[in-house]
């Protein structure tokens, strides 16, 4: 990961609580790299930052936000199965456009060699 991406998580404070060497140098323990991995799927599925920095705070504030937090990843569950769908959706699309110009270069082909 480009250490701008970790600079930017940083200050929109999505990873808390990180320590730094005499260097300035991050230090992640294993539960620190944990809740890295857990930004980096959240982001990947598209979950905005402003979502992501809830979710840390809630973490950070401990086990009463259990009931939060949960309800925040059913929801961001069924927003990441409802974009899954639209893009089954457009695959099928690309898959007619790629049928349809197949048959086309193939029967051009065909049409070239009689």
């Amino acid at each position: 990961m480009p250490e701008s991406t970790l600079r930017y998580y940083e200050k929109k404070g999505l990873l808390p609580l990180i320590e730094r060497d005499e260097a300035g140098r991050r230090l992640f323990s294993e539960d620190q790299i944990a809740l890295l991995e857990t930004v980096i799927r959240l982001k990947n599925t598209h979950m905005p930052i402003s979502s992501i920095k809830q979710y840390m705070d809630w973490i950070l504030e401990g086990e009463n936000t259990i009931a939060l937090r949960l309800d925040m990843m059913r929801n961001h569950k069924q927003a990441v199965l409802d974009e899954i769908s639209l893009m089954k959706e457009a695959l099928i699309g690309i898959d007619v456009k790629i049928t349809r110009y197949t048959t086309v270069l193939n029967k051009e082909n065909m049409e070239k060699r009689n």
